[in-house]
């Protein structure tokens, strides 16, 4: 199906009427057409008209960016350029928000359209009442070939366009060519919730390029065994498992939008246990339906879209407190799917919990037994989908994936058992007790329950293996960061200040960036972070660059608990003396009182290395990590318990600056 809703060469354009174009647009529109939307059209249409007077090219009016769930006005492409038009009709300024949202779907085509990323791409926002100027100086293009955005008004356009033409030398773009190319989307995780929960297919936001794992074969693969375990009324449990960034949340997401059918009494329910990332989603899906339901004239309340979310997107604790009211009764749905679920709760953690919050003293199953147990009431059948990310523990009592398949082992013999292929591998931690789960009948390895490439970074697919180098001091490293740095720039710095205007040089348009730091960053204090003072992941994940509680403001920093499970596009890392490289090794401090202590105990020791893995893959575009140089005046921030850190990095081989 084609992308836009109407095209032709300018020259064919310019010969049609204006109704006979309208007419085109309006039985291609989706949604109830606004007297509003006809009058921009109609404006749009005749300012063309005139602007275009001696260009030759080809138009596409309303051009759809799935990952982002919006239209372009019309993009044009004129000689080497394809240029990006974003009106604004009766407007005379040009707000940043407009800006931005030009920006953005440049950098769209550029990142992800794979016959617009070899061209010149041009943003233009167009406010037709602004005022006139004699002249607008046009800028040259970035490195990578798009140019600044130009702002103009109706009278200006023409001028526009050439003078960017004559800053742009190539060979014209071949129309039937450009039209065919593919769409390799790799969009955050609050952008891909938002596109499947508004319709869109998992094939329609996600890469399916030859380097990475296609999403959709490992979602068709579960939804095979959902199908198969309905029709046959059996109870089946997967482990799907991925390095990080690989799209494991957006497949639980995908499963949980295509399995939800209230006529056949169909539920789906996506379980996290992560607080930031279950708010952080709700928030997002209900604020961009909010809008999108009163831009087609629907009265409705946030409350009552907040309320249809919540009952997609759960927090598995407040699922399993909704489980233990009645014991007996099963559920609503009949398909479950537990984000991290490495993360879910011991026997230990579980029953103290129960005992100190619920006065239930005689709880004593852990808590993926008791998420087992809940679905198995089920008479007649059940799914459960754990999506199991390696070296992910971060928190005390988090039971790992072994718990999973030790209850199952204890008490659920009938269940079917779908594994990861890559289950046995030792970051997983599972490897030991999956040998003793080998004698039962329902057992099969599945190798589509893999998702072995990072998709986080479109960029740099092995940001995740230089990571993981860098933590387990493998000579590797040096290698792999000179593949990574051709496509992902990852610096390190002393200075915090120079950190910050290196992340606001590289974002465009509205590209997030922000800071983060362990949790057991005490230290960082003189540098007007303070890891005690919490924030909103509400705010700092979502809202804009004019909201001082934003991520934009590099003031708040969010930790490792915040951000596990989302992404930023540019990131600074600020590391303190809690993970300190010393003579070859990592060491693990944790600041109490007015000094440092060792820690010792080899659980503790594997948190803090987790959390610094989380920190160092959350950037999808590029990352700063600052090292600061300590104080030699101050005893809690020795300039030693830093410089060989820094000196660790920078004989790896990562730019200074």
């Amino acid at each position: 199906m084609k992308r836009w809703y109407y095209s032709d060469s300018i020259s064919v354009f310019k010969s049609k009427k204006s109704e006979e174009i309208l007419g085109h647009l309006s039985t291609r529109n989706e949604f109830s057409l606004e007297s509003t939307q006809k009058r921009a059209w109609n404006e749009e249409i005749a300012l063309l008209k005139t602007a275009l007077d001696g260009f030759d090219g080809q138009l596409y009016f309303e051009y759809t960016i799935p990952r982002m769930g919006r239209r372009i006005d019309v993009l044009a492409l004129i000689g080497p350029v394809i240029f990006v038009l974003e009106f604004k009709v009766g407007e005379s300024t040009y707000n940043s928000y407009a800006v931005d949202q030009v920006v953005d779907y440049a950098l769209d085509l550029k990142n992800f359209h794979e016959t617009s990323q070899p061209h010149f791409i041009a943003p233009i926002l167009i406010a037709t009442d602004a005022k006139s100027h004699t002249c607008i100086t046009i800028p040259a293009p970035h490195d990578d070939g798009i140019f600044p955005v130009t702002c103009c008004n109706n009278s200006l356009l023409g001028s526009v366009i050439a003078g960017i033409l004559n800053l742009s030398a190539g060979d014209r773009i071949e129309y039937s060519s450009w039209e065919i190319g593919k769409y390799h989307p790799s969009p955050t995780i609050v952008e891909a919730a938002m596109a499947l929960y508004n319709g869109h297919a998992v094939e329609e936001i996600s890469r399916s390029d030859a380097s990475a794992q296609n999403l959709s074969v490992t979602s068709d693969c579960i939804s095979s065994i959902i199908q198969r375990s309905k029709a046959s009324s059996c109870k089946a449990i997967c482990f799907l498992t991925g390095v990080p960034g690989a799209g494991k949340t957006l497949v639980g997401l995908n499963i949980a939008t295509k399995h939800i059918d209230k006529q056949s009494e169909l539920y789906s329910v996506f379980l996290s246990g992560n607080g930031p990332l279950v708010a952080i989603l709700r928030e997002a899906l209900t604020r961009d339906k909010l809008v999108r339901e009163r831009t087609n004239g629907k009265k409705i309340t946030k409350g009552s879209i907040m309320s249809e979310v919540k009952l997609f997107i759960q927090n598995i604790h407040h699922f399993r407190d909704d489980c233990l009211a009645d014991e007996t009764q099963p559920p609503i749905e009949h398909v479950a799917l537990f984000d991290e679920a490495q993360r879910a709760w011991n026997l230990e953690q579980t029953a103290a919990f129960m005992q100190q919050k619920k006065n239930k003293p005689g709880f004593q199953i852990s808590e993926p037994e008791f998420l087992i147990s809940c679905l198995d009431r089920h008479p007649d059948w059940a799914v459960i989908v754990c999506l199991v990310g390696g070296g992910q523990e971060i928190n005390t009592g988090e039971a790992g994936i072994s718990e999973w398949i030790e209850a199952l082992n204890r008490s659920y013999p009938h269940w079917h058992i779908h594994i990861s292929s890559k289950l046995f591998d030792s970051e997983y931690g599972a490897g030991e007790v999956l040998e003793r789960i080998k004698h039962r009948a329902n057992v099969k390895l599945v190798d589509e329950l893999h998702l072995a490439v990072s998709m986080r970074s479109f960029r740099a697919e092995e940001v995740s293996l230089l990571i993981k180098q860098i933590l387990d001091i493998d000579e590797q490293s040096v290698q792999t960061l000179k593949r990574v740095s051709q496509r992902f720039p990852i610096v390190i710095t002393r200075d915090l200040q120079q950190a910050k205007k290196w992340l606001k040089q590289k974002a465009r348009g509205s590209e997030r960036y922000g800071i983060v730091v362990s949790s057991q960053a005490e230290r960082l204090k003189p540098h007007a972070i303070d890891v005690k003072s919490p924030i909103d992941p509400v705010h700092w994940f979502l809202d804009g660059k004019d909201d001082v509680r934003s991520s934009f403001y590099l003031e708040d920093v969010a930790t490792e608990f915040q951000t596990q499970g989302l992404e930023l596009d540019w990131v600074c890392v600020t590391w303190d003396a809690d993970f300190r490289y010393t003579d070859g090794t990592w060491q693990h401090w944790s600041f109490r009182g007015s000094k440092w202590q060792r820690i010792h105990k080899p659980e503790r020791q594997k948190y803090q290395k987790n959390a610094y893995r989380v920190l160092l893959t959350r950037a999808r575009q590029g990352m700063v990590i600052v090292v600061p140089p300590g104080d030699k005046d101050d005893p809690t921030r020795m300039p030693e318990f830093y410089n060989d850190t820094f000196n660790y990095l920078a004989n790896i081989g990562f730019e200074r600056i």
